[in-house]
């Protein structure tokens, strides 16, 4: 078998167990390995730290799938892989219908992300390794699944990092791709086709589920609402009067389409707009809310880009919690990897000193319990959802 031999004193996070190799952390390459092909990770005396898949061409040149030297990679640990995932989901995930069956590092089989909506699945092949296996693990998914409807969602930028192409379509059979699905007991429009991530922000599941005690008789606002994830809940939990906003007309469509599913019309109201300027315009009209909801895209795509989005998250928030009733609730979202728990916590907190306000913090959550954490990988802990009484 080829193998990567890292530097001396570059070891330490493949013993750690972290799953990415770096090009800068390897000395040599033995073998002549392909794009894909499973090496063996060894330190400078060649002795064995894992196992797993390489790519020359990306940066992160191996991702190791196993630190067990007995194991294989073959079709076979694929298939214990995969089904390992779904046994964890049948405890974490229980009774729903849509949820993330494989997330990536988080179950091992790095830069594999498949996600369930009913009797459709989405999959994605970020990496070298996994893509030129996606026949195989489609195939796995539809045995272990009971699934015939699977889509590829390889449109992905990362996988340009990798040397691959983008690329969506139909893997196994043939079905529309944008449907009524289940979350929570609400209906949601999912479109596998074109929809964010796969089809719907299944990372938010029980963060929307977590809103219901501050919802009963509520005024609520909802920032940055995409297709009402939050809104939606809210209103279905007992709120008499939801705002939702979003910079995106398709987006809202979709929105007051669903608010109709669910016969909630009557108390959501959709705003087109920048959700800046609206929470600036509503201060200035002394609006005041019971509960207010902010879930913004990621401002940090990158290290460099932090300051930037700190002072973004600050000002956001900052202006949220202005429109604040004495004794209301704020549930404050970033899904920016970079902005790491503890950088996130202190930008409320510089947010509350700004605004006079004083915040207790009621709970932090994440991602939903079906994108598993991996303690030592920070890259599986992306997305923070603090829940704030403010006074």
């Amino acid at each position: 078998m080829a193998y990567a031999v890292l530097k001396q004193g570059r070891e330490g996070r493949a013993r750690a167990r972290h799953p990415w190799v770096y090009e800068g952390e390897i000395d040599v390459v033995a073998g002549d390995p392909k794009p894909g092909d499973i090496v063996d990770v060894v330190d400078h005396r060649k002795r064995f730290l894992g196992r797993g898949f390489i790519n020359p061409v990306s940066s992160i040149t191996v991702r190791i799938l196993t630190w067990i030297e007995e194991e294989e990679v073959n079709e076979e640990f694929f298939y214990r892989r995969l089904t390992e995932a779904r046994e964890y989901r049948k405890v974490v995930a229980a009774g729903a219908s849509c949820y993330r069956v494989v997330f990536s590092d988080g179950d091992f089989l790095s830069s594999l992300i498949v996600d369930r909506y009913d009797d459709v699945c989405a999959v994605q092949t970020a990496a070298f390794g996994t893509d030129v296996r996606k026949t195989m693990i489609v195939g796995m998914l539809a045995d272990i699944l009971g699934v015939s409807k699977i889509y590829e969602r390889n449109d992905v930028r990362s996988r340009e990092l990798e040397g691959l192409p983008l690329q969506s379509g139909f893997m196994m059979g043939q079905f529309p791709t944008a449907f009524w699905a289940e979350e929570n007991g609400f209906s949601f429009w999912v479109d596998v086709e074109r929809g964010q991530k796969t089809g719907l922000f299944l990372d938010q599941r029980e963060n929307h589920k977590a809103i219901a005690p501050w919802c009963e008789g509520a005024r609520v606002l909802d920032a940055f609402c995409y297709t009402g994830g939050f809104a939606i809940h809210a209103a279905g939990y007992g709120a008499r009067q939801v705002l939702a906003i979003d910079s995106s007309g398709a987006a809202l469509e979709i929105a007051r389409l669903t608010a109709d599913k669910n016969g909630l019309g009557d108390r959501i109201s959709f705003r087109e707009g920048n959700a800046f300027d609206v929470l600036r315009e509503l201060e200035a009209r002394r609006e005041r809310f019971d509960l207010v909801i902010i879930d913004p895209p990621a401002f940090a795509p990158s290290k460099r880009t932090i300051e930037a989005a700190y002072r973004g998250y600050k000002e956001v928030n900052l202006r949220a919690m202005k429109l604040l009733a004495p004794g209301g609730v704020l549930v404050t979202c970033s899904c920016s990897y970079h902005m790491r728990p503890e950088v996130f916590l202190q930008m409320i907190a510089d947010a509350a000193a700004d605004a006079g306000r004083s915040a207790r913090l009621v709970e932090l959550r994440s991602q939903a319990r079906d994108h598993p954490i991996l303690l030592g990988v920070d890259e599986t802990h992306y997305l923070k959802c603090a829940v704030l009484r403010m006074s």
